[in-house]
């Protein structure tokens, strides 16, 4: 199994950073290639670069009173629940399918739901096991 994980491209680890303004400030973000990768196929499904979906989703996150005090952790996040989404089935891999035409807020009710039986499954594992 961990070799699907450590004979993976060493690039994709690599850490980059690069330099944004966000609302007027300029800023950089240290991401590793991996999730600059994932941030650029989901601007793209939304006809944006990077850096206007990285101010998007920090305006948007200020608009709904989030704590964004670890912005870069927030953009991980945001990367895994996209190819979790995807993973899951609630999101097809269509490069011209627009993610902001989503029904959200159902996707969001069934993932919640399936991440509840999700734990539950889980937990019950790790209770047979000891």
């Amino acid at each position: 199994m961990c070799q699907l994980f450590v004979k993976a491209d060493a690039n994709l680890w690599e850490s980059h950073t690069r330099s944004l303004r966000i609302a007027g400030v300029v800023t950089s973000i240290r991401l590793e290639q991996y999730f600059w990768n994932v941030l650029q196929e989901v601007a793209y499904r939304d006809q944006m670069n990077v850096n206007q979906l990285i101010t998007k989703l920090y305006l948007e996150s200020l608009d709904a009173d989030h704590d964004i005090g670890n912005f870069t952790s927030f953009l991980r996040v945001c990367c895994a629940r996209y190819l979790s989404l995807m993973a899951d089935g609630y999101v097809e891999r269509q490069p011209n399918s627009s993610l902001s035409a989503l029904e959200s807020k159902t996707i969001m009710d069934k993932e919640k739901e399936d991440t509840q039986l999700r734990k539950l499954t889980f937990s019950n594992i790790r209770n047979e096991q000891h």
